[in-house]
């Protein structure tokens, strides 16, 4: 051993040498764990995390590996699924959402939590401040409850005759209750009347769209979560089978069917998720790293399905949209 060595090896010893330098001996290989619903709900996004990686230097199978694991629409695999990633000795956990945070959250106190698409971080108790969330848990949130109500009064632009509109929520969702509530209040001073519609698993879309239909909705607004996520398709399909328009969150509802879709830029906050990584696998504390927010919102429509509805979307809200299917 040259002095130099000896002289670091007593500073480590000592622990004089600051954590980052220790956190990262030469040849490590990093284990990110990736607990989310399915390889196919925000594919963009994944791959925009893990180009946001690879542009920080990580390169998998080199010095980083991403364990990914998928509960694929049964949420109650979650909690397993990140009890097993733990098992795993991973050096941080990406749990996207607020169901999923909640899993990770319960099964670990120590390994690094980041979200990168949560609702209400500060609401559901995940972290104790935006600017300092304390314990482990940090990363993005989607301001799910501003954008709601962002997009509902958009909605109301898009679609001028809007006198009645049915909101699809799920009440296992810790999120939904105070959007659904924000929603009600934003509703009353654009002179919409709300219909609130519980949804706790998928074999309850089409009484949810009957229950609509009989309290004469004439629109329906979707809250955002992985039981609707993987519902894209058969949700976009009963809004247009019972001839209503729909404003959803992510743009996928609007790919599949749906007239619009407004919530924030996806991709761009899973790409920022990766300087969260980066910081954490650097030495950086969970608790002291500021819970970030969306800086871009996207407003997408589909002009294919406000034709088949008998929609003319105004100009003002085209010129608006981020994207328009044709």
């Amino acid at each position: 051993m040259n002095r130099r060595e000896t002289v670091f090896a007593l500073l480590l010893a000592l622990g004089a040498v600051p954590l980052a330098a220790r956190a990262q001996p030469a040849g490590k290989v990093f284990r990110i764990g990736f607990l989310w619903d399915s390889p196919a709900a925000f594919p963009d996004a994944i791959e925009a995390f893990r180009q946001g990686l690879r542009e920080l230097g990580y390169v998998e199978g080199t010095n980083i590996a991403i364990e990914y694991r998928w509960a694929e629409g049964k949420p109650e695999r979650m909690r397993e699924l990140a009890e097993e990633l733990v098992r795993l000795n991973v050096d941080v956990i990406m749990a996207p959402s607020s169901i999923y945070t909640g899993a990770a959250k319960r099964a670990t106190s120590s390994v690094p939590i980041i979200f990168l698409s949560h609702a209400d971080p500060l609401g559901s108790g995940h972290v104790a401040s935006l600017g300092r969330p304390g314990g482990n848990i940090t990363g993005l949130s989607l301001m799910m409850t501003e954008s709601n109500v962002k997009g509902l009064e958009i909605f109301k632009e898009a679609v001028p005759g809007l006198s009645r509109v049915a909101v699809v929520w799920d009440p296992a969702t810790p999120s939904h209750g105070p959007g659904l509530s924000a929603i009600e209040v934003a509703g009353s001073s654009l002179g919409l009347r709300i219909q609130p519609v519980p949804v706790r698993s998928a074999t309850e879309y089409g009484a949810a769209f009957s229950a609509m239909v009989r309290e004469h909705a004439d629109g329906v607004l979707v809250l955002s979560t992985p039981l609707f996520i993987a519902g894209a398709k058969p949700l976009a399909e009963l809004a247009l089978r019972h001839k209503l328009p729909s404003l959803f969150g992510p743009k996928h509802h609007v790919l599949a069917g749906g007239l619009m879709s407004y919530s924030p830029d996806r991709p761009a906050l899973y790409r920022r998720g990766a300087v969260f990584v980066d910081k954490i696998l650097k030495g950086a504390k969970p608790a002291e790293l500021p819970v970030e927010r969306p800086t871009r919102f996207e407003l997408v429509i589909n002009l294919k399905t406000a034709k088949t509805l008998g929609l003319t979307i105004p100009r003002p809200v085209l010129l608006r949209a981020d994207e328009v299917i044709q």
